[in-house]
Protein backbone atom coordinates (compact mmCIF):
# COMPACT_ATOMS: atom_id res chain seq x y z
CA UNK A 1 0.00 0.00 0.00
CA UNK A 2 2.63 2.26 0.93
CA UNK A 3 4.25 2.12 -2.68
CA UNK A 4 0.49 2.67 -4.38
CA UNK A 5 0.54 6.01 -2.74
CA UNK A 6 4.11 7.09 -3.23
CA UNK A 7 3.01 6.63 -6.86
CA UNK A 8 0.21 8.46 -6.47
CA UNK A 9 2.12 11.17 -4.04
CA UNK A 10 4.68 11.60 -7.17
CA UNK A 11 1.61 12.33 -9.55
CA UNK A 12 0.42 15.16 -7.59
CA UNK A 13 3.88 16.21 -7.25
CA UNK A 14 4.59 16.53 -10.60
CA UNK A 15 1.24 18.48 -11.15
CA UNK A 16 2.26 21.30 -8.46
CA UNK A 17 5.98 21.09 -9.59
CA UNK A 18 4.71 21.80 -13.57
CA UNK A 19 2.17 24.58 -11.89
CA UNK A 20 5.04 26.45 -10.07
CA UNK A 21 8.12 26.03 -13.11
CA UNK A 22 5.25 26.79 -15.89
CA UNK A 23 4.45 30.07 -13.16
CA UNK A 24 7.91 30.70 -12.82
CA UNK A 25 8.66 30.48 -16.91
CA UNK A 26 6.00 33.06 -17.59
CA UNK A 27 6.96 35.28 -15.07
CA UNK A 28 10.90 35.51 -15.66
CA UNK A 29 11.71 34.44 -18.87
CA UNK A 30 8.38 35.08 -20.69
CA UNK A 31 8.24 38.05 -19.37
CA UNK A 32 11.52 39.19 -20.02
CA UNK A 33 11.36 37.99 -24.25
CA UNK A 34 7.96 39.83 -24.27
CA UNK A 35 9.02 42.99 -23.27
CA UNK A 36 12.23 43.19 -25.44
CA UNK A 37 9.70 41.56 -28.74
CA UNK A 38 7.22 44.77 -27.55
CA UNK A 39 10.28 47.19 -27.36
CA UNK A 40 11.86 45.91 -30.21
CA UNK A 41 8.70 46.60 -32.35
CA UNK A 42 8.09 49.90 -30.60
CA UNK A 43 11.43 51.06 -31.09
CA UNK A 44 11.14 49.86 -35.37
CA UNK A 45 7.65 51.91 -35.51
CA UNK A 46 8.86 54.97 -33.99
CA UNK A 47 12.68 54.33 -36.19
CA UNK A 48 10.35 54.96 -39.15
CA UNK A 49 8.95 58.09 -37.69
CA UNK A 50 12.06 59.35 -36.85
CA UNK A 51 13.59 59.04 -40.49
CA UNK A 52 10.71 60.48 -41.87
CA UNK A 53 10.86 63.74 -39.90
CA UNK A 54 14.89 63.87 -39.95
CA UNK A 55 14.44 63.46 -44.21
CA UNK A 56 11.49 65.84 -44.44
CA UNK A 57 11.52 68.57 -41.06
CA UNK A 58 14.38 68.25 -38.92
CA UNK A 59 16.82 70.62 -41.64
CA UNK A 60 14.28 73.21 -41.48
CA UNK A 61 14.94 73.58 -37.91
CA UNK A 62 18.74 74.16 -38.27
CA UNK A 63 17.03 76.71 -41.44
CA UNK A 64 17.33 80.62 -41.06
CA UNK A 65 13.88 81.08 -42.42
CA UNK A 66 11.87 81.54 -39.08
CA UNK A 67 8.97 80.94 -41.50
CA UNK A 68 10.63 77.58 -42.32
CA UNK A 69 11.36 77.20 -38.56
CA UNK A 70 7.72 77.76 -37.66
CA UNK A 71 6.02 75.66 -40.28
CA UNK A 72 9.20 72.47 -38.96
CA UNK A 73 7.55 72.79 -35.85
CA UNK A 74 4.27 72.76 -36.52
CA UNK A 75 4.44 69.84 -38.34
CA UNK A 76 6.53 68.08 -35.24
CA UNK A 77 3.88 69.05 -32.94
CA UNK A 78 1.40 67.74 -35.05
CA UNK A 79 3.57 64.01 -34.89
CA UNK A 80 3.73 64.28 -31.82
CA UNK A 81 0.00 64.44 -31.08
CA UNK A 82 -0.57 61.73 -33.58
CA UNK A 83 2.50 59.14 -32.20
CA UNK A 84 1.83 60.22 -28.51
CA UNK A 85 5.87 60.87 -27.79
CA UNK A 86 8.26 63.50 -27.52
CA UNK A 87 10.09 64.81 -30.01
CA UNK A 88 13.71 65.89 -29.70
CA UNK A 89 15.84 67.45 -32.47
CA UNK A 90 19.76 67.41 -30.89
CA UNK A 91 22.90 68.79 -32.05
CA UNK A 92 25.75 66.94 -32.59
CA UNK A 93 27.34 68.44 -29.32
CA UNK A 94 24.58 67.07 -27.45
CA UNK A 95 22.35 70.15 -26.54
CA UNK A 96 18.39 70.22 -27.72
CA UNK A 97 17.72 72.60 -30.15
CA UNK A 98 13.85 71.56 -30.39
CA UNK A 99 11.70 69.99 -28.19
CA UNK A 100 8.08 69.19 -29.13
CA UNK A 101 6.58 69.53 -25.45
CA UNK A 102 8.30 72.95 -24.77
CA UNK A 103 8.93 76.33 -26.00
CA UNK A 104 11.21 76.22 -28.49
CA UNK A 105 14.76 78.79 -28.31
CA UNK A 106 17.02 76.77 -30.83
CA UNK A 107 19.38 75.53 -27.82
CA UNK A 108 19.99 79.30 -25.65
CA UNK A 109 18.68 78.29 -22.75
CA UNK A 110 17.79 74.50 -23.37
CA UNK A 111 19.43 71.66 -21.63
CA UNK A 112 22.75 69.67 -23.02
CA UNK A 113 23.58 65.79 -23.03
CA UNK A 114 26.99 65.83 -23.69
CA UNK A 115 27.12 62.06 -22.94
CA UNK A 116 25.01 61.83 -25.49
CA UNK A 117 26.63 59.17 -28.28
CA UNK A 118 24.51 57.23 -30.58
CA UNK A 119 27.35 55.13 -31.64
CA UNK A 120 27.96 53.96 -27.83
CA UNK A 121 24.23 52.36 -27.54
CA UNK A 122 25.32 49.83 -30.30
CA UNK A 123 21.61 50.54 -32.07
CA UNK A 124 18.94 53.14 -33.14
CA UNK A 125 17.39 52.85 -29.28
CA UNK A 126 17.95 52.89 -25.85
CA UNK A 127 15.74 52.28 -23.08
CA UNK A 128 16.18 54.31 -19.67
CA UNK A 129 15.71 57.93 -18.36
CA UNK A 130 18.33 59.27 -21.41
CA UNK A 131 20.93 61.12 -19.24
CA UNK A 132 18.37 62.00 -16.56
CA UNK A 133 16.33 63.59 -18.28
CA UNK A 134 13.56 61.87 -16.80
CA UNK A 135 11.97 60.69 -13.58
CA UNK A 136 11.08 56.83 -15.06
CA UNK A 137 11.81 55.37 -17.85
CA UNK A 138 11.59 55.71 -21.82
CA UNK A 139 12.09 54.43 -25.23
CA UNK A 140 14.16 56.93 -26.95
CA UNK A 141 14.81 56.42 -30.56
CA UNK A 142 16.97 58.34 -32.64
CA UNK A 143 17.74 58.84 -36.14
CA UNK A 144 20.90 60.85 -37.82
CA UNK A 145 20.03 64.12 -39.47
CA UNK A 146 22.29 65.07 -42.49
CA UNK A 147 23.37 67.76 -44.87
CA UNK A 148 25.82 67.92 -47.43
CA UNK A 149 26.51 64.20 -46.94
CA UNK A 150 27.55 64.84 -42.89
CA UNK A 151 25.85 64.47 -39.65
CA UNK A 152 24.39 67.58 -38.49
CA UNK A 153 22.35 66.26 -35.73
CA UNK A 154 19.75 63.45 -34.62
CA UNK A 155 16.12 63.70 -34.38
CA UNK A 156 15.28 61.32 -31.41
CA UNK A 157 12.04 60.09 -30.33
CA UNK A 158 10.65 59.34 -26.01
CA UNK A 159 8.06 56.90 -25.29
CA UNK A 160 7.14 56.24 -21.89
CA UNK A 161 8.03 52.42 -21.12
CA UNK A 162 4.28 52.71 -19.44
CA UNK A 163 2.61 51.59 -22.18
CA UNK A 164 5.18 48.90 -23.44
CA UNK A 165 4.81 47.42 -19.65
CA UNK A 166 1.51 47.50 -19.79
CA UNK A 167 1.42 45.64 -23.31
CA UNK A 168 3.73 43.18 -21.74
CA UNK A 169 1.20 42.83 -18.38
CA UNK A 170 -1.73 42.28 -20.38
CA UNK A 171 -0.38 39.27 -22.62
CA UNK A 172 1.11 37.83 -19.16
CA UNK A 173 -2.42 37.96 -17.86
CA UNK A 174 -3.70 36.24 -21.12
CA UNK A 175 -0.76 33.74 -20.31
CA UNK A 176 -1.46 32.90 -17.07
CA UNK A 177 -5.16 32.70 -17.82
CA UNK A 178 -4.89 30.19 -20.19
CA UNK A 179 -2.06 28.10 -17.69
CA UNK A 180 -4.79 28.51 -14.90
CA UNK A 181 -7.31 26.67 -17.62
CA UNK A 182 -4.51 24.09 -18.74
CA UNK A 183 -4.04 23.29 -14.97
CA UNK A 184 -7.27 23.30 -14.47
CA UNK A 185 -7.99 20.39 -17.41
CA UNK A 186 -4.45 18.81 -15.90
CA UNK A 187 -6.16 18.25 -13.21
CA UNK A 188 -9.91 16.68 -14.72
CA UNK A 189 -7.47 14.49 -16.36
CA UNK A 190 -5.47 14.01 -13.21
CA UNK A 191 -8.91 12.90 -11.86
CA UNK A 192 -9.55 11.01 -14.41
CA UNK A 193 -6.48 9.02 -13.80
CA UNK A 194 -7.45 8.59 -10.40
CA UNK A 195 -10.86 7.11 -10.86
CA UNK A 196 -10.46 5.34 -14.55
CA UNK A 197 -6.90 3.91 -13.79
CA UNK A 198 -5.49 4.63 -10.51
CA UNK A 199 -8.34 3.22 -8.20
CA UNK A 200 -8.72 0.51 -10.65
CA UNK A 201 -4.97 -0.49 -10.26
CA UNK A 202 -5.06 -0.34 -6.89
CA UNK A 203 -7.75 -3.27 -6.93
CA UNK A 204 -5.55 -5.02 -8.93
CA UNK A 205 -2.77 -4.87 -6.86
CA UNK A 206 -4.63 -5.76 -3.72
CA UNK A 207 -5.96 -9.15 -5.57
CA UNK A 208 -2.51 -9.83 -6.70
CA UNK A 209 -1.54 -10.08 -3.08
CA UNK A 210 -4.28 -11.77 -1.66
CA UNK A 211 -3.33 -14.43 -4.70
CA UNK A 212 0.41 -14.40 -3.65
CA UNK A 213 -0.91 -15.28 0.12
CA UNK A 214 -2.86 -18.04 -1.96
CA UNK A 215 -6.19 -16.78 -1.49
CA UNK A 216 -7.41 -18.02 -5.27
CA UNK A 217 -10.98 -17.38 -3.88
CA UNK A 218 -10.75 -13.65 -3.96
CA UNK A 219 -12.86 -11.85 -6.38
CA UNK A 220 -11.67 -8.97 -8.11
CA UNK A 221 -14.80 -6.83 -9.70
CA UNK A 222 -12.95 -4.72 -12.51
CA UNK A 223 -13.53 -8.10 -14.76
CA UNK A 224 -16.77 -6.27 -16.93
CA UNK A 225 -14.67 -3.20 -17.60
CA UNK A 226 -13.94 -3.36 -22.01
CA UNK A 227 -10.51 -2.08 -21.69
CA UNK A 228 -6.83 -2.79 -20.69
CA UNK A 229 -8.35 -2.79 -17.03
CA UNK A 230 -10.79 -5.15 -17.74
CA UNK A 231 -8.53 -6.89 -19.71
CA UNK A 232 -5.67 -7.27 -16.60
CA UNK A 233 -8.89 -7.95 -13.97
CA UNK A 234 -10.31 -10.63 -16.28
CA UNK A 235 -6.04 -12.19 -16.65
CA UNK A 236 -5.91 -11.83 -13.23
CA UNK A 237 -9.09 -13.95 -12.49
CA UNK A 238 -8.58 -16.37 -15.02
CA UNK A 239 -4.99 -16.85 -13.31
CA UNK A 240 -5.99 -17.20 -10.17
CA UNK A 241 -8.85 -19.65 -10.92
CA UNK A 242 -6.20 -21.58 -13.32
CA UNK A 243 -3.90 -21.80 -10.38
CA UNK A 244 -6.92 -22.98 -7.59
CA UNK A 245 -7.41 -25.85 -10.07
CA UNK A 246 -3.72 -26.51 -10.51
CA UNK A 247 -3.48 -26.77 -6.49
CA UNK A 248 -6.55 -28.87 -6.43
CA UNK A 249 -5.09 -31.16 -9.20
CA UNK A 250 -1.90 -31.07 -7.68
CA UNK A 251 -4.05 -32.39 -4.28
CA UNK A 252 -5.51 -34.98 -5.98
CA UNK A 253 -2.32 -36.13 -7.97
CA UNK A 254 -1.32 -36.44 -4.90
CA UNK A 255 -3.46 -38.27 -3.11
CA UNK A 256 -3.60 -40.65 -6.21
CA UNK A 257 -0.06 -41.56 -6.04
CA UNK A 258 -0.28 -41.85 -2.53
CA UNK A 259 -2.58 -44.37 -2.93
CA UNK A 260 -1.38 -46.15 -5.99
CA UNK A 261 2.12 -46.62 -4.32
CA UNK A 262 0.76 -47.36 -1.04
CA UNK A 263 -1.71 -50.30 -2.26
CA UNK A 264 1.43 -52.22 -4.23
CA UNK A 265 3.49 -51.51 -0.80
CA UNK A 266 1.40 -52.86 1.35
CA UNK A 267 0.44 -55.81 -0.27
CA UNK A 268 4.80 -56.62 -0.76
CA UNK A 269 4.98 -56.27 3.09
CA UNK A 270 2.26 -58.01 4.27
CA UNK A 271 3.23 -60.94 2.30
CA UNK A 272 6.55 -60.51 3.20
CA UNK A 273 6.21 -59.81 6.79
CA UNK A 274 4.11 -63.32 7.11
CA UNK A 275 6.53 -65.50 5.13
CA UNK A 276 9.09 -63.93 7.71
CA UNK A 277 7.32 -64.94 10.56
CA UNK A 278 5.95 -68.02 9.08
CA UNK A 279 2.37 -67.23 8.76
CA UNK A 280 2.64 -68.42 5.25
CA UNK A 281 4.52 -71.70 5.08
CA UNK A 282 7.58 -72.29 3.35
CA UNK A 283 5.90 -74.39 0.61
CA UNK A 284 3.70 -71.22 -0.24
CA UNK A 285 6.75 -69.04 -0.64
CA UNK A 286 7.01 -69.43 -4.21
CA UNK A 287 3.20 -68.58 -5.08
CA UNK A 288 3.61 -64.52 -2.65
CA UNK A 289 7.04 -64.32 -4.02
CA UNK A 290 5.25 -64.03 -7.00
CA UNK A 291 2.55 -61.18 -6.19
CA UNK A 292 5.13 -59.54 -4.59
CA UNK A 293 7.19 -59.83 -7.89
CA UNK A 294 4.10 -58.88 -9.95
CA UNK A 295 3.53 -55.60 -7.22
CA UNK A 296 6.93 -54.96 -7.86
CA UNK A 297 6.63 -54.66 -11.61
CA UNK A 298 3.14 -52.56 -10.93
CA UNK A 299 5.18 -50.02 -8.96
CA UNK A 300 7.93 -49.90 -11.64
CA UNK A 301 5.48 -49.56 -14.35
CA UNK A 302 4.07 -46.78 -12.27
CA UNK A 303 7.11 -44.82 -11.22
CA UNK A 304 8.33 -44.95 -15.28
CA UNK A 305 4.73 -43.64 -16.25
CA UNK A 306 5.25 -40.78 -14.01
CA UNK A 307 8.50 -40.02 -15.19
CA UNK A 308 7.47 -40.13 -19.04
CA UNK A 309 4.65 -38.23 -18.42
CA UNK A 310 6.31 -35.55 -16.79
CA UNK A 311 8.77 -35.30 -19.71
CA UNK A 312 5.83 -35.39 -22.28
CA UNK A 313 4.28 -32.54 -20.40
CA UNK A 314 7.74 -30.21 -20.32
CA UNK A 315 6.58 -29.56 -23.59
CA UNK A 316 9.46 -27.32 -23.98
CA UNK A 317 11.90 -30.25 -23.46
CA UNK A 318 9.88 -32.85 -25.67
CA UNK A 319 11.75 -33.62 -28.60
CA UNK A 320 9.92 -35.32 -31.76
CA UNK A 321 12.14 -37.46 -33.86
CA UNK A 322 9.66 -37.00 -37.09
CA UNK A 323 9.82 -39.25 -40.12
CA UNK A 324 7.28 -40.18 -43.20
CA UNK A 325 6.31 -43.72 -42.13
CA UNK A 326 3.56 -46.12 -43.14
CA UNK A 327 1.37 -45.73 -40.15
CA UNK A 328 -0.84 -48.87 -41.53
CA UNK A 329 1.93 -50.99 -41.01
CA UNK A 330 3.05 -49.45 -37.89
CA UNK A 331 -0.47 -50.47 -36.91
CA UNK A 332 -0.20 -54.12 -38.05
CA UNK A 333 3.19 -54.37 -36.20
CA UNK A 334 1.42 -53.13 -33.30
CA UNK A 335 -1.48 -55.33 -33.35
CA UNK A 336 0.43 -58.66 -33.54
CA UNK A 337 2.35 -57.71 -30.24
CA UNK A 338 -1.00 -58.56 -28.60
CA UNK A 339 -1.58 -62.22 -30.55
CA UNK A 340 -1.27 -64.17 -27.60
CA UNK A 341 -2.85 -61.75 -25.28
CA UNK A 342 -5.85 -61.69 -27.30
CA UNK A 343 -6.40 -65.61 -28.35
CA UNK A 344 -6.14 -65.88 -24.43
CA UNK A 345 -9.12 -63.53 -24.16
CA UNK A 346 -10.88 -64.76 -27.88
CA UNK A 347 -10.40 -61.23 -28.98
CA UNK A 348 -10.50 -60.53 -32.45
CA UNK A 349 -8.58 -57.48 -33.93
CA UNK A 350 -9.81 -56.22 -37.52
CA UNK A 351 -7.99 -53.74 -39.53
CA UNK A 352 -9.69 -51.72 -41.66
CA UNK A 353 -7.03 -49.41 -43.10
CA UNK A 354 -7.11 -47.46 -46.39
CA UNK A 355 -4.93 -48.29 -49.10
CA UNK A 356 -1.54 -50.76 -49.10
CA UNK A 357 0.41 -47.84 -47.32
CA UNK A 358 -0.51 -44.57 -45.65
CA UNK A 359 2.57 -42.08 -45.12
CA UNK A 360 2.03 -39.77 -42.49
CA UNK A 361 4.91 -37.21 -40.86
CA UNK A 362 5.55 -37.91 -36.99
CA UNK A 363 7.57 -39.75 -34.40
CA UNK A 364 6.88 -43.23 -35.07
CA UNK A 365 8.06 -44.35 -31.94
CA UNK A 366 5.65 -42.00 -29.86
CA UNK A 367 3.12 -43.08 -32.45
CA UNK A 368 3.66 -46.72 -31.41
CA UNK A 369 3.30 -45.89 -27.72
CA UNK A 370 0.05 -44.32 -28.88
CA UNK A 371 -1.29 -47.29 -30.58
CA UNK A 372 -0.13 -49.56 -27.60
CA UNK A 373 -1.76 -47.63 -24.91
CA UNK A 374 -5.08 -47.82 -27.27
CA UNK A 375 -4.76 -51.25 -27.70
CA UNK A 376 -4.63 -52.17 -24.35
CA UNK A 377 -6.91 -50.43 -22.74
CA UNK A 378 -9.37 -51.58 -26.03
CA UNK A 379 -8.19 -55.36 -24.51
CA UNK A 380 -8.59 -54.85 -21.23
CA UNK A 381 -11.89 -53.32 -20.92
CA UNK A 382 -13.50 -55.79 -23.98
CA UNK A 383 -15.84 -58.82 -23.39
CA UNK A 384 -14.54 -62.28 -24.53
CA UNK A 385 -15.35 -63.13 -27.70
CA UNK A 386 -15.46 -59.91 -28.83
CA UNK A 387 -13.99 -57.61 -31.85
CA UNK A 388 -11.43 -54.68 -31.51
CA UNK A 389 -11.68 -52.49 -34.92
CA UNK A 390 -8.76 -50.50 -35.97
CA UNK A 391 -9.87 -47.95 -38.52
CA UNK A 392 -7.47 -45.96 -40.81
CA UNK A 393 -9.32 -42.74 -42.75
CA UNK A 394 -8.03 -39.70 -45.12
CA UNK A 395 -9.54 -36.46 -45.14
CA UNK A 396 -8.34 -33.15 -46.03
CA UNK A 397 -4.63 -33.61 -45.50
CA UNK A 398 -5.37 -35.13 -42.06
CA UNK A 399 -5.05 -39.35 -41.00
CA UNK A 400 -7.60 -40.08 -38.77
CA UNK A 401 -7.07 -43.20 -36.65
CA UNK A 402 -9.53 -45.15 -34.97
CA UNK A 403 -9.34 -47.75 -31.78
CA UNK A 404 -12.91 -48.76 -31.38
CA UNK A 405 -13.98 -51.57 -28.79
CA UNK A 406 -17.53 -53.49 -27.65
CA UNK A 407 -16.67 -53.88 -23.50
CA UNK A 408 -18.24 -51.70 -20.90
CA UNK A 409 -18.02 -48.47 -21.95
CA UNK A 410 -17.45 -45.22 -20.51
CA UNK A 411 -20.14 -43.50 -18.31
CA UNK A 412 -21.15 -40.08 -19.65
CA UNK A 413 -19.82 -38.27 -16.52
CA UNK A 414 -16.45 -39.56 -16.92
CA UNK A 415 -15.85 -38.47 -20.41
CA UNK A 416 -14.10 -35.69 -19.77
CA UNK A 417 -11.95 -37.18 -17.07
CA UNK A 418 -10.75 -40.14 -19.20
CA UNK A 419 -7.33 -38.25 -19.69
CA UNK A 420 -6.76 -36.88 -16.26
CA UNK A 421 -3.92 -38.56 -14.37
CA UNK A 422 -4.49 -41.10 -12.61
CA UNK A 423 -8.41 -41.11 -13.16
CA UNK A 424 -10.52 -44.72 -13.33
CA UNK A 425 -13.88 -44.91 -14.03
CA UNK A 426 -15.99 -46.69 -11.46
CA UNK A 427 -16.46 -49.62 -14.26
CA UNK A 428 -13.44 -49.59 -15.02
CA UNK A 429 -11.79 -50.41 -11.59
CA UNK A 430 -12.93 -53.99 -10.82
CA UNK A 431 -11.22 -54.57 -14.47
CA UNK A 432 -7.97 -52.43 -14.43
CA UNK A 433 -5.98 -54.47 -11.41
CA UNK A 434 -2.86 -53.35 -13.18
CA UNK A 435 -3.77 -50.16 -14.56
CA UNK A 436 -1.81 -46.78 -13.19
CA UNK A 437 -3.87 -44.33 -14.71
CA UNK A 438 -1.81 -43.09 -16.67
CA UNK A 439 -1.93 -44.75 -19.73
CA UNK A 440 -4.21 -42.23 -21.28
CA UNK A 441 -2.98 -39.24 -20.30
CA UNK A 442 0.73 -40.07 -22.06
CA UNK A 443 -1.50 -40.84 -25.12
CA UNK A 444 -2.78 -37.36 -25.12
CA UNK A 445 0.36 -35.61 -24.00
CA UNK A 446 1.72 -37.41 -27.16
CA UNK A 447 -0.90 -36.34 -29.74
CA UNK A 448 -0.57 -32.74 -28.27
CA UNK A 449 2.71 -32.55 -28.80
CA UNK A 450 2.48 -32.90 -32.68
CA UNK A 451 -0.47 -30.08 -32.90
CA UNK A 452 -3.15 -32.79 -33.39
CA UNK A 453 -6.10 -33.83 -31.83
CA UNK A 454 -7.41 -37.32 -29.81
CA UNK A 455 -11.73 -37.34 -28.79
CA UNK A 456 -13.25 -40.05 -26.96
CA UNK A 457 -16.64 -41.30 -28.23
CA UNK A 458 -18.16 -43.86 -25.62
CA UNK A 459 -21.30 -45.72 -24.66
CA UNK A 460 -21.89 -47.14 -21.38
CA UNK A 461 -22.59 -50.70 -22.22
CA UNK A 462 -21.78 -50.88 -25.92
CA UNK A 463 -17.91 -50.06 -26.71
CA UNK A 464 -15.78 -47.08 -26.50
CA UNK A 465 -13.87 -45.18 -29.56
CA UNK A 466 -10.74 -43.60 -29.50
CA UNK A 467 -9.93 -40.91 -32.69
CA UNK A 468 -6.92 -39.23 -33.31
CA UNK A 469 -4.95 -37.22 -36.16
CA UNK A 470 -1.92 -37.34 -37.86
CA UNK A 471 -0.26 -34.98 -40.51
CA UNK A 472 -0.44 -36.73 -44.27
CA UNK A 473 2.97 -36.97 -45.69
CA UNK A 474 3.96 -35.62 -48.61
CA UNK A 475 5.63 -38.20 -50.27
CA UNK A 476 3.91 -40.61 -52.62
CA UNK A 477 3.14 -44.28 -51.49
Amino acid sequence: MKMRRTLYLKFLLIYILFGIAAVIVIATFTSRRTLKHLTDRSAASLYREASLIASNYAVQIYNKDEDAKQDAEMELKAIDTYISAEIWIINNNGRVLFNSRQKTDYGRSSPAYADFDPAVSGGYYMTGNFYGAFDEDALSVFSPITSNFRVIGYVVIHQSMKSIVASRNEILNIMYVTLGVILLFSLLILLGFTVFVYKPLTKITRAAEEYARGNMSYSLDESHRHDEMGYLAGTLNYMASEIGKAEENQKKFIANVSHDFRSPLTSIKGYLTAMLDGTIPPEMHEKYISIVSNETDRLTKLTNGLLELNTLSSRGSMVLERSDFDVNAVIKSTAETFGGTCTEKRINIELVLTGKQLFVTADMSKIQQVLYNLLDNAIKFSHTNSIIKIETTEKNEKIFVSVKDYGIGIPKESLGKVFDRFYKSDLSRGKDKKGTGLGLSIVKEIIQAHNENINVISTEGVGTEFIFTLPKSNIED
